[in-house]
């Protein structure tokens, strides 16, 4: 055998063998099972190409999908205690919210930018999910007041995505306390006549559902979207009826008048663009000099 044969030949199959191939290549869709290429899906906003199930994402995803040209300025948020009760199960309250910065890049489970959405000025506050299952506590009740304040200061329409498994237990009554804050802020938008639009994805639970997710001028969903306050379980265990299917997901709502529409997420950023221009405050123009009128008589 040649040297080209022992030696060339193992070494190039070596080499070809040691290729690495990223891991994150190909997703599953968790509701037909189907692989799509990591790639193709990301263009499609996180939706299957197969049968149109809508995967969840990220905060930032969100805002690159909504805004045009995928272009933002982020604000900073105000800051709420750390650990105001010193609380701890199987872990401390302060160690939990370290790994979920750590994991998520993001100080809390909100996000809030400004931009334009179809040519329209807007703000847009998303929640994370992946933030300790986007619970609500002191630092989304003062983001979400923050948000209303700043569409207020640029007469501009304030759209909130809801996913969120509740208040945060974390914090116990001060969690609670950002329903009624939350409302206010929702208050803030309506007295300065500017449009309050909520897209619920999922899921939307809990003492979120139960507050500002439920007050907008325009309620929309994702479709399959997960919405409630308490879970179906509990619910059948309460009044003692079996719940007919897809009770809580947004089609559903839909169809029993909870909801105003149910858009895919590929056609979102064009409705609400259409939904803010409808919705925008009139400002009539200011009349012509007389002079002006004269000349064109």
């Amino acid at each position: 055998m040649s040297w080209l044969t022992e030696y060339v030949r193992p070494r190039i199959r070596t080499l070809l063998g040691q290729r690495e191939v990223p891991e994150n290549l190909w997703s599953q869709c968790g509701a037909c099972q189907q692989m799509i290429f990591t790639k193709e899906l990301e263009k499609n906003f996180r939706v299957c190409t197969h049968c149109g199930h809508h995967m969840r994402g990220t905060a930032l995803e969100r805002l690159g999908w909504t805004f045009d040209d995928g272009s933002f300025s982020r604000i900073e948020l105000p800051k709420a205690p750390a650990d105001p009760l010193s609380f701890r199960d199987q872990k401390r309250y302060s160690e939990r919210l370290r790994e979920a910065r750590t994991k998520t890049g993001l100080e809390d489970a909100l996000v809030v930018a400004h931009g334009t959405i179809g040519g329209e000025r807007a703000v847009i506050a998303v929640m994370e999910f992946n933030f300790m299952g986007g619970s609500m506590g002191a630092a989304v009740g003062e983001g979400i007041v923050a948000a209303a304040r700043l569409a207020v200061l640029q007469s501009a329409p304030l759209v909130v995505f809801t996913a969120s498994g509740g208040a945060r237990m974390q914090e116990g009554a001060i969690s609670l306390m950002q329903m009624p804050r939350t409302t206010i802020a929702a208050m803030l938008l309506k007295e300065a006549g500017l449009p309050f639009i909520v897209v619920l994805t999922d899921p939307t639970t809990g003492g979120v559902t139960a507050s500002f997710a439920m007050l907008g001028d325009i309620q929309i969903a994702e479709p399959g979207a997960l919405i409630g306050f308490a879970g179906a379980r509990v619910i059948e265990q309460t009044v003692r009826e079996t719940l007919p299917e897809g009770f809580q997901r947004a089609e559903y709502l839909l169809d029993h008048g909870i909801l105003d529409m149910v858009v895919r997420r590929t056609d979102m950023r064009d409705t609400l663009g259409r939904i803010i221009g409808l919705l925008r405050p009139y400002t009539p123009e200011a009349p012509a000099p007389a002079a002006e009128l004269v000349e064109a008589e």
